[in-house]
């Protein structure tokens, strides 16, 4: 029996090791749905505190309560900041970011790194699956050669396969067992290995042909996202330009029960894919002499979206008489989407820093994210702003950037001076409402 065989008998009765590489909101889902199946699992990360937490049983993820990571400690589960112990592991598997350089160009620095730390540690009869969303020929160009370099011949004495991660945070209709997963491997049997290990925790697997198909598919399902909320986000502008309410039109067009799905504007795009994956595509093809035009348009028109809804907020406070500098300005949820406490990418932050970069004195709201988050290109010393009645009528403005169901709208619009509402919470020109 060789090592792809015995590896493929330990997945058989799941007395399988599994690393998990990055402990975010991707790699600890995934730790802990492969630990609640009996699985033995190690989550390895660069961040000493989140070890820390996850090892005494605490939570640092809003959605996962401490008895899910407590009841996995019960079944083994270790986290870790010591790479040597990837010696140990049958599956490795990496779920690190991949963001965007100041360039919009990918950066594949913590796959890269991640990879390197354990390379030297491989040993034959692993198998290595990349769950970070990146552009097609990653898993060839940047996993594969590092795993030949050491001389293991993929598909005999080791596996390789690229599954692109799916979570949708604050979603209550699917968790990481329900939410099919496409898989690609660099051989076929790699593919084959790469499916039994996957289907030990999650429900189905979507097999596809090669790594570069699978990396296809992840930027295709969030380009399609993209495109369609570039789309709504220019008809939005053309709406309120028009004195139109967009957020009726797509009601009504919504209730054609063929050819049209709706989306959503909003003040810009967040979270870790939508905003960043499409510059994964457009980086690549441009090897290939192709220029993505349409996706580049559609990212265009979502990243100026923080700048108008700042141009709507300063015409607003004019028509009032007030110059946004000097402003008290309370922004609304500071998370990416509504009731979760993601704030990665989150378009609400770009807004907070171009009101004060404008002068405007600025605070926030968000009962999901209490303090301000540590960001690469942002450093506020920030906390979550209580909602009183006197609170809000404080404030000259108030943005409803992030619409969490928690808030009082009724309260809010009852005490507010002047509502900028970028999520279409209320009705079309109410009184002290504007709708950008």
């Amino acid at each position: 029996m060789n090592s792809l065989e015995q590896l493929e008998k330990r997945i058989a009765d799941k007395s399988m090791k599994i690393g998990i590489y990055g402990l975010g909101y991707v790699g600890l889902p995934l730790a802990l749905r492969f630990a609640e199946v009996g699985v033995k699992v190690v989550g390895f990360d660069i961040d000493a505190k989140k070890i820390e937490l996850l090892n005494k049983g605490l939570s640092y993820i809003e959605r996962i309560i401490p008895e899910r990571i407590q009841h996995a400690l019960t079944q083994g589960l270790e986290a870790t900041l010591d790479f040597s112990r990837s010696a140990e592991m049958d599956a490795l598997i990496v779920c690190v970011p991949t963001p965007l350089n100041r360039f919009r160009e990918p950066d594949l620095s913590y796959v890269i790194n991640t990879v390197e730390s354990i390379v030297p540690y491989m040993r034959a009869g692993q198998i290595l699956s990349l769950e970070s969303t990146t552009y097609p020929g990653t898993t060839d160009e940047e996993l594969a050669t590092r795993v030949q370099a050491i001389g293991f011949e993929i598909g005999v004495d080791y596996a390789l396969v690229f599954s692109p991660e799916r979570e949708d945070p604050g979603n209550p209709d699917y968790e990481t067992s329900s939410i099919p997963k496409v898989l690609g491997g660099f051989t076929e049997k790699c593919a084959a290995i790469g499916t039994a290990l996957y289907s030990v925790a999650i429900n189905k697997i979507v097999p596809v042909s090669t790594t570069r198909a699978a990396e296809m598919v992840k930027l295709l399902e969030n380009i399609h996202r993209s495109v369609n909320i570039g789309l709504v986000n220019e008809m939005k502008i053309v709406a309120d330009r028009m004195g139109i309410d967009i957020h009726e039109v797509i009601r009504a067009a919504a209730t054609k029960p063929f050819g049209f799905v709706p989306y959503y504007p909003g003040p810009g795009l967040g979270g870790h894919c939508i905003p960043i994956d499409p510059y994964y595509l457009t980086w690549k093809a441009r090897e290939y002499g192709v220029a993505t035009r349409f996706i580049e348009l559609a990212g265009e028109i979502n990243h100026y979206m923080p700048k108008w809804v700042l141009e709507k907020i300063s015409a607003a406070l004019n028509d009032r008489r007030k110059p946004v500098k000097g402003s008290r300005i309370l922004v609304l949820g500071i998370a990416y989407k509504k009731n979760i406490d993601d704030t990665r990418e989150s378009p609400s932050i770009e807004i907070i820093d171009l009101l004060t970069k404008s002068g405007a004195i600025v605070d926030y709201s968000d009962p999901h994210v209490l303090d301000f988050p540590a960001k690469r290109n942002y450093s506020y010393e920030m906390k979550s702003v209580a909602l009183t009645e006197d609170v809000i009528a404080g404030y000259d403005c108030v943005i409803v950037s992030t619409d969490h169901d928690v808030f009082d709208y009724d309260r809010i619009r009852n005490n507010a001076q002047l509502i900028i509402d970028c999520r279409g919470r209320y009705k079309h020109n109410l009184e002290n409402v504007v709708s950008a």
